[in-house]
């Protein structure tokens, strides 16, 4: 199987680049692949010939997003766009990944992948704008939503939050704004299951079981030998930021269950991740 990663250096791409070594594998990444290139991807894309391109390549700058929404949009919409339109070309299956901020965060029981989207953020909206790409340009792909993903790559929660504890020795985190940690490890061997069943749809990939921000952080402080530290908890509202994340935005992982894809409880990932870090 010949394979394309883009945003092959990012947290998922590199995780994916281990579990795929068996394959033909193409990474692509900045500054030599820019996904809003639309020639520059079609001739990338089509001349290696590939079966299945998972794009990973995206605009993630939350922030940044809601101060620039139209460069979240060139890259995250258009750029999927440009991804898309050469798989159509190339004849190659597509794996979009996308996040559970697609979703508004009013749904109590959490949000299976059939329900409809209702971004409220300019990131979210750019998100789902290349959901749309991929479903109008497309019979074969996967789009693959997951959630506060971290791994030893990059910036995400985790590294923060330790890194906070251990340089100020106290932290404020937020305890109205729950999800699904996922480690990009498991996310990235329930990709590499999934590219083999051929069972084209939206899937909610995420570690089993959701949490708030604050109980996410005392797990991880716990784990690190670091419970000592203390946490006041705080209202979003009282976190100033540019973006406003959906406050209740947990995924439920309805379609790959059924299919025999399911990722362990974000206790376990967790523990693991730190014990290994």
């Amino acid at each position: 199987m010949r394979i394309i990663i883009t945003g092959a250096n990012g947290q998922l791409g590199s995780t994916l680049q281990n579990q795929l070594s068996e394959y033909e594998i193409f990474c692509a990444d900045l500054p030599e692949f820019d996904i809003t290139d639309s020639q520059r991807i079609a001739s990338a894309i089509i001349s290696f010939q590939p079966d299945v391109v998972i794009h990973c390549a995206a605009y993630t700058n939350v922030e940044g997003a809601a101060k620039n929404p139209e460069l979240a949009y060139r890259i995250n919409g258009l750029g999927t766009q440009n991804v898309a339109l050469a798989c159509l070309h190339a004849g190659a299956d597509m794996v979009h990944i996308s996040t559970n901020e697609v979703f508004s965060g009013n749904q109590p029981d959490g949000y299976e992948e059939w329900m409809n989207i209702n971004p409220i953020n300019p990131y979210a909206a750019s998100k789902a704008a290349a959901e749309f790409h991929v479903r109008g340009l497309l019979s074969r792909y996967y789009i693959v939503r997951t959630a506060w993903l971290y791994s030893r790559e990059g910036h995400n929660f985790i590294h923060a939050i330790l890194r906070s504890a251990r340089e100020e020795r106290q932290l404020r985190v937020v305890c109205d704004e729950v999800g699904n940690p996922t480690y990009a490890l498991d996310l990235a061997q329930a990709l590499v299951k999934l590219i083999k069943t051929r069972q084209y749809g939206t899937y909610h990939f995420v570690n089993e079981g959701h949490c708030s921000r604050l109980t996410f952080a005392r797990e991880a402080l716990k784990l690190s030998g670091l419970e000592d530290v203390p946490v006041t908890p705080i209202l979003s509202s009282e976190f100033v930021r540019a973006s406003s994340p959906p406050k209740f935005s947990a995924l439920k992982n309805i379609s790959g269950s059924m299919i025999g894809i399911r990722l362990r409880p974000w206790q376990d990932a967790l523990a693991d991740y730190l014990s290994e870090s």
